[in-house]
């Protein structure tokens, strides 16, 4: 469910409205009235929320999950075993029934925040020796912590809230998310934007509201013009000590660990984990849905593919990514290969 800090709820809606609203008939034998207090993942769900299940890698989740209600694919395969007491709303794609419900709930998720009346909000809290250069924009509700420093044209949002002793550049845009203590944010830099997911037909693109934060820890540095997408329904999170380069993407619901290193120009795909002390080098690339292992290493220019686990302390390289003695011996064949002269040739 979504942080009130950040998004204001506009439900319960009834089952009947919400299957209205998705466009599909609610389930036979089953209250229409029966209340839905918020939406969720189904990992995240309790019995008064809606979640949606569109198969594959989602099984056992779905399988595990305490929603109440929940979209499932009306074809295609089997569905695993029905958790009791989950309600199972069947429609021809989940992820839009999904995304008109969630809008129904927070229909300003999609929109784009716009400045208040007052730059510091009256109703923002400010610790003892704040330092606030020219055009600094504060939310309401925002918390800054003792200390910090906040450089020309930043802007932060509803409910952030900022540690004490956290330094943060010029034009610097902050929003739903909370930062730690000893952060370094330099310029150009922006966390919270919504996540790049969309529920996709012939008919075109339809945005799934965003409805998650993000986390940054404890003395985290986060390089110029750095992206950090928030969740779309749980949390992107980075863990203490981290450090990111300038220029470096990271996607929705994404989970960096402790003290790992992310060199320039690293685009991170949502949903993959990274252990703590992983290392990727420039122009890396994370595919969605990865797991690098604690202590795993990425050399530059390298890629995963899709929902790959990379094995822990150990290196890889080249793309698909492979384990690095493996990659080079490869490199070096096809060179050879390409050195040796063809039979029966001229050249």
């Amino acid at each position: 469910m979504a942080d009130p800090r950040f998004y204001d709820n506009r439900g319960p809606f009834t089952l009947a409205e919400v299957c209205a609203r998705a466009g599909v008939a609610a389930p036979d034998r089953v209250d229409a009235s029966a209340a839905i207090a918020d939406v969720a993942s189904l990992s995240g769900a309790a019995a008064s929320h809606l979640a949606f299940f569109t198969g594959g890698r989602a099984s056992e989740e779905f399988g595990r999950s305490l929603a109440g209600f929940c979209f499932v694919p009306a074809k295609g395969d089997k569905l695993p075993a029905i958790p009791a007491g989950l309600v199972i709303i069947p429609c021809d794609s989940p992820q839009h029934a999904f995304a008109a419900v969630a809008q129904l709930f927070y229909p300003e998720a999609l929109g784009v925040a716009f400045p208040q009346a007052l730059p510091i909000d009256p109703m923002a809290e400010i610790g003892i020796g704040v330092d606030l250069a020219p055009g600094v924009v504060v939310g309401p509700g925002a918390q800054i912590g003792e200390g910090v420093r906040i450089g020309p044209n930043v802007v932060i949002g509803r409910g952030v809230t900022v540690g004490r002793g956290t330094e943060i550049g010029a034009n610097v845009s902050i929003a739903y998310a909370h930062i730690g203590d000893g952060v370094q944010i330099l310029p150009g830099a922006q966390i919270g934007q919504p996540g790049f997911g969309f529920a996709s037909s012939p008919r075109g693109h339809v945005k799934i509201p965003q409805l998650g934060r993000v986390i940054i820890q404890d003395r985290v540095e986060i390089g110029a013009c750095v992206t950090i997408d928030r969740g779309a329904l749980g949390d992107t999170v980075v863990g203490e000590g981290t450090k990111i380069d300038n220029l470096v993407q990271i996607g929705h619901n994404v989970h960096v660990g402790r003290h790992c290193v992310i060199v320039s120009q690293v685009g991170i795909s949502g949903s993959s984990t990274l252990g703590d002390y992983v290392v990727i080098g420039g122009q890396g690339g994370i595919a969605d849905h990865c797991y690098l292992g604690d202590g795993a290493r990425l050399a530059g220019r390298g890629a995963t593919a899709p929902g790959q686990v990379i094995e822990a302390g150990k290196d890889y390289g080249g793309v698909p990514a492979k384990p690095i003695k493996e990659w080079m011996r490869e490199v070096f064949t096809l060179a050879a290969l390409a050195r040796k002269p063809k039979r029966g040739g001229n050249d």
